[in-house]
C-alpha cells in the first residue's frame, strides 16, 4: 500500500508538471509583425520608448535576413504558430513565407494609396499569396482612415473578406507628417457604415482614445483591437491601466495579442510576458488575447 501511495503522489506531480510545461506551450497567434521598421536605422540601435525621455532599450536586428532568423527564433521559443505580417515589399514577404511555410498571413503595408497598386494587391489575393491588407499605415502621412483614397482598400478587403490591419491611434513614429489628429477612432466610422462585412482590426486599439475605441467596438462588432506596441512602448502602468478599461467594458473577446516587433524580435517575448502577469486577467482572458479571438476573428479551423 505504502509503494502504490508514493507511486500515487509522483504520478501526481508528474501530471502536474506535464499539465505546467503544457500551458506553457500552449499556442499564440501573433496579428501585427514586420519585416522591419518604417525609420531607416542603423544595426544594435535601441527600440523606441513613451513617454521621453524614456530608458530605450533592445537592439536593432541587421537586415531582413538578420530579422527573420531572430524573429523565427522567437515564435519557436514562444510557440507562436501564426503570425500576420505586413510589408510594402511583396518580395521581402514572399521570402520570410517561402522560409517559414504556413508561419505567416502575409499582407501590403499600405503607407500613401497613391504609390500602392490596387491591381497588384488584387492579384495576390486571388492567388491567395496574401491574406490581408495592411497595415494600412496612411495616418504616418497625415491621412485620416475615412479619407476617401483609401475606400478602394476597404472594398478590396471586403470582398475577398480577408483581415484589414490599421494604424488609428494617438501615437506613431516620429515622422514629420504624423498628425496625431488623423487617428481617432471615431474616423473609422464612415468606413464601417460603407462597409459592414469589413473585418479590421485597430493597432493598440486606439491608444490613447480609450472612450472612442469603447464606443465605436461597442457599435461595430467587427472592429477589433491589437495589444502591440503598448505592451512595451509605454509605461507598463499605462498599458495595464487601458487593458483594464477594455476587459472592465467587456470587450475581452476582441482583443488580440501583437507583437509589432519590426526589428527588436526580443519584444516579442515582452509582449507575451506583459500579458501573462497581468494579474487583473483569468486564465480564460489571457488564451483569448493570446490565441482565441484571433482564431475567431481569423476564421480559422
Amino acid at each position: 500500500m505504502k509503494t502504490l501511495h508514493v507511486l500515487s503522489i509522483s504520478l501526481f506531480f508528474g501530471l502536474l508538471s506535464i499539465n505546467l510545461f503544457g500551458q506553457d506551450r500552449l499556442p499564440i497567434i501573433d496579428m501585427h509583425m514586420h519585416t522591419g521598421a518604417p525609420l531607416d536605422l542603423p544595426a544594435g540601435a535601441p527600440a523606441p520608448c513613451l513617454p521621453q525621455p524614456c530608458d530605450r532599450k533592445g537592439q536593432a536586428t541587421d537586415g531582413p535576413s538578420d530579422n527573420l532568423e531572430k524573429t523565427l527564433e522567437a515564435m519557436d521559443r514562444y510557440n507562436i504558430v501564426k503570425g500576420f505580417l505586413s510589408d510594402i515589399d511583396l518580395n521581402l514577404l514572399q521570402e520570410w513565407s517561402k522560409a517559414a511555410p504556413g508561419r505567416f498571413i502575409i499582407s501590403s503595408f499600405i503607407l500613401d494609396p497613391a504609390k500602392t497598386s490596387l491591381d497588384e494587391l488584387r492579384m495576390e489575393l486571388k492567388a491567395k499569396r496574401m491574406g490581408g491588407v495592411g497595415e494600412i499605415g496612411s495616418q504616418l502621412i497625415g491621412m485620416p482612415p475615412n479619407d476617401p483614397r483609401l475606400d478602394p482598400y476597404f472594398a478590396l478587403a471586403e470582398e475577398f473578406d480577408v483581415p484589414v490591419l490599421i494604424h488609428t491611434e494617438g501615437i506613431g513614429p516620429p515622422l514629420p507628417s504624423f498628425r496625431t489628429v488623423a487617428g481617432s477612432p471615431l474616423l473609422l466610422e464612415e468606413v464601417l457604415v460603407n462597409h459592414p462585412k469589413l473585418r479590421i482590426f485597430v493597432e493598440n486599439s486606439g491608444y490613447p482614445f480609450l472612450d472612442e475605441m469603447i464606443a465605436m467596438m461597442y457599435q461595430y462588432p467587427q472592429l477589433y483591437g491589437d495589444l502591440s506596441t503598448i505592451t512595451w512602448i509605454i509605461p507598463q502602468s499605462a498599458f495595464y491601466d487601458y487593458l483594464k478599461r477594455l476587459i472592465k467594458a467587456g470587450l475581452g473577446k476582441r482583443l488580440m495579442f501583437g507583437s509589432d516587433q519590426m526589428r527588436w524580435p526580443e519584444m516579442i517575448g515582452k509582449g507575451i510576458d506583459a500579458i501573462k502577469e497581468a494579474d487583473f486577467l483569468t486564465d480564460e482572458q489571457k488564451r483569448d488575447i493570446l490565441y482565441n479571438n484571433a482564431v475567431s476573428f481569423l476564421k480559422m479551423n
